[in-house]
């Protein structure tokens, strides 16, 4: 053995080395979220994000600001008393489910899971964009499906599914505000063979009041292979907790406690989340509020001569038919104005705006500023 002085035979250090990534990570482009801010004004009205219009439940702001006494104690690992929660408010096994940081943080533990190189994760085209970044995160390839009117296209995605496919990715409610009935997502599931698993995102399930709509526990009961994905992020109005849950197969629901981390959701976002469940009457309020405002932003832009997609969420994505102005020409007018809603330029529809369902006050400003931009009066 020859003996080496310390650091010989290393790269030395001003060397124009550094380390470099896993191949195919810099293939995947950074999320973008909705806009929060614009140059010089003064008030913004922020609609892109699909927040909650209402705000938070005051049982949950109460339960957060309560558990800043804890703040130098770990949280529950197993979030046993939110698991709880939840079951008993939806009918559910605790067992069966596992809470996140964020639905985002349990849709990346299902690639790294179930996924990797060599793979195939399949999703809609204008399903939610981080399906195709959480598959190439794990080496997999991202295969998307053509939609038809906005809508996930069942057809279209069987016939896409290979010896490859591990994972496919449902949002119902879509992206777009579309839903996929009962039946639709059943005749999916049995097209799909047993050992590719079938994710079911329902993270607007709490705005849908058709009956012909599930979030997708059935299907998890009565299946091995389907997992679905909830958050309080929308409707629980709690994105700045970053808290979601799912519910699974007992074997799918071990892989993931297995790969999550040990503390991944805080003492305060499970505090909330329990107390934003208890807070009924709130949510009502925000479900009514929905369901009054959505479809009046739909008529009102149609009345602007725009074609917004029939959404059954807190969002309403539309459509600017040709010619001037555009969506980007008004997606402009409107950070103007202090207006900030979602151009869809990352799913490919850079004719499209997506605008939240704001306070009453918010979409008639919002109405009035399209009309101004667009030549239309009221």
């Amino acid at each position: 053995m020859v003996d080496q002085a310390p650091g010989e035979g290393r790269i030395a250090p001003d060397a124009k080395v550094v380390p470099r990534p896993r191949p195919g990570v810099m293939d995947i482009a950074p999320y973008v979220g909705g806009r929060a801010s614009a140059p010089n004004v003064d008030r913004v009205m922020k609609l892109s994000a699909n927040e909650s219009a209402l705000g938070t439940s005051p049982m949950a702001v109460q339960a957060y600001g309560q558990a800043a006494a804890s703040l130098h104690r770990y949280p529950d690992g197993a979030a046993q008393n939110l698991r709880g929660a939840i079951a008993s408010v939806h009918g559910l096994q605790a067992d069966q489910i596992v809470c996140g940081d964020g639905s985002d943080e349990l849709l990346h533990l299902l690639a790294l899971g179930f996924a990797g190189p060599g793979d195939e994760v399949l999703s809609t085209e204008f399903g939610f964009v981080v399906y195709s970044m959480v598959a190439k995160s794990v080496g997999a390839t991202s295969v998307q499906a053509p939609e038809k009117a906005f809508t996930v296209d069942v057809d279209a995605l069987v016939a896409r599914v290979t010896h490859k496919t591990r994972i496919v990715f449902v949002a119902n409610p879509n992206s777009t505000g579309t839903y996929v009935p009962c039946a639709e997502l059943t005749r999916l599931h049995d097209g799909l063979p047993g050992d590719v698993l079938l994710v079911i995102d329902s993270a607007y399930a709490e705005f849908v009041e058709i009956a012909d709509y599930s979030a997708g526990e059935a299907l998890v009961v009565s299946s091995s292979n389907v997992i679905m994905t909830r958050t309080f992020s929308k409707a629980y109005g709690l994105a700045a907790l970053r808290l979601g849950w799912c519910y699974g197969p007992p074997a799918i629901v071990d892989v993931l406690n297995r790969l999550r981390g040990p503390f991944n959701v805080t003492g305060p976002a499970q505090a909330a989340g329990i107390a934003a469940l208890g807070d009924v009457d709130f949510l009502m309020s925000v479900q009514d509020h929905v369901a009054s405002w959505s479809p009046w932003l739909e008529r009102e832009l149609a009345r602007l001569g725009l074609q917004p997609v029939p959404s059954v969420t807190n969002f309403v994505l539309v459509r600017f038919p040709g010619g001037a102005p555009s969506a980007a020409s008004t997606n402009a007018h409107l950070a103007t104005q202090g207006i900030l809603v979602r151009d869809m330029d990352a799913y490919g529809l850079t004719d499209c705006l997506r605008i939240t369902v704001g306070t009453e006050e918010e979409m008639r400003e919002l109405i009035a500023a399209m009309e101004e931009h667009l030549g239309v009066g009221s």
